[in-house]
């Protein structure tokens, strides 16, 4: 069982996902508390596959870090999160009132449902994709991703460690325009029934062998790369919940079986970043004379 559970655990998820999103859609049901309900269960599935089998046992150790994990997941999902919600289609009626503010949803709405939904997931990655590599490549953007590689170790709290300013600017350029051309709030959901399951799994200290599913989402096994503390392995699989653009601009790394990087935190000094400070410092430093130097 726990080997049938590792081989198919992303199956599973968004599998299982979608499925709860069809019949939520079908019954009635408050989509957003199934997605939900969902994510938290595929979640805990990975939180108790971390303990049976883990990928890199000294992981399961804290090393300083778990007191910036847990505040980062306080307040990106008690506060940052609902903030956006709230402000998002805000912001879009503010962009599109210049224009009349008049519905541009007829982009949309004459395509089926499905091709909306699969529309919307290719515009979110590959928004996200160009966004995370430029925060790879510009001193003042890599100063706020810096704490999300900061930590160096994997496991499934690193999810939400995440500077309030990076997930702003990551939500803003891959929701923005979808809620000005009017996109239903039904196709956005049934984007995230596809994308959030991976994403709740992505820095799992789980033994996963995801097999085939590696080409197509990124996965435990490809992220790991990424946060390797050496460039040429870390600047790869940049995709969010997808590898799609990852293979289409030439960044794509395979999970190798057997082979996994040495280290896992920042590039060398990390520009200077200050890794190892409390959250709030580390929050606070973009405001300091060492950051965004090139």
């Amino acid at each position: 069982m726990l080997t049938f559970l590792s081989r198919q655990l992303y199956l599973l998820a968004v599998g299982g996902s979608l499925a709860a999103y069809t019949a939520a859609m079908a019954w009635g049901w408050p989509l957003e508390g199934v997605l939900l309900g969902w994510s938290v269960l595929v979640l805990a599935a990975g939180v108790g596959l971390e303990r049976l089998a883990p990928f890199e046992p000294r992981w399961r150790r804290p090393n300083g870090d778990a007191a910036t994990d847990a505040t980062s997941a306080v307040v990106l999902i008690g506060l940052i999160d609902p903030l956006l919600k709230a402000g998002m289609p805000i912001a879009a009626l503010a962009l599109l009132a210049p224009w009349g503010s008049q519905d541009a949803g007829w982009l949309l709405s004459t395509s089926p449902f499905a091709l909306q939904v699969l529309t919307a997931v290719l515009w979110i990655e590959f928004a996200k994709y160009w966004s995370h590599r430029a925060h790879h490549h510009f001193a003042g953007l890599w100063w706020l991703h810096a704490l999300h590689h900061g930590s160096e170790r994997l496991y499934w709290l690193n999810n939400f460690r995440f500077h309030p300013l990076n997930h702003l600017v990551n939500t803003a350029v891959s929701l923005l325009p979808l809620l000005m051309l009017g996109s239903p709030k039904e196709v956005l959901l049934g984007a995230v029934a596809l994308t959030q399951p991976v994403l709740m799994l992505q820095h799992l200290n789980a033994d996963i062998r995801s097999g085939w599913l590696n080409w197509i989402f990124s996965t435990n096994e490809l992220h790991r790369w990424h946060h390797s503390n050496r460039p040429d392995e870390a600047n790869r699989n940049f995709g969010s919940a997808t590898v799609l653009w990852d293979h289409v601009f030439g960044t794509y790394r395979s999970a190798d079986p057997g082979v996994r990087p040495t280290r896992i935190g920042l590039f060398g000094n990390g520009s200077g970043y200050p890794a190892h400070t409390t959250y709030w410092q580390q929050l606070l430093s973009v405001f300091t004379p060492a950051c965004c130097r090139a």
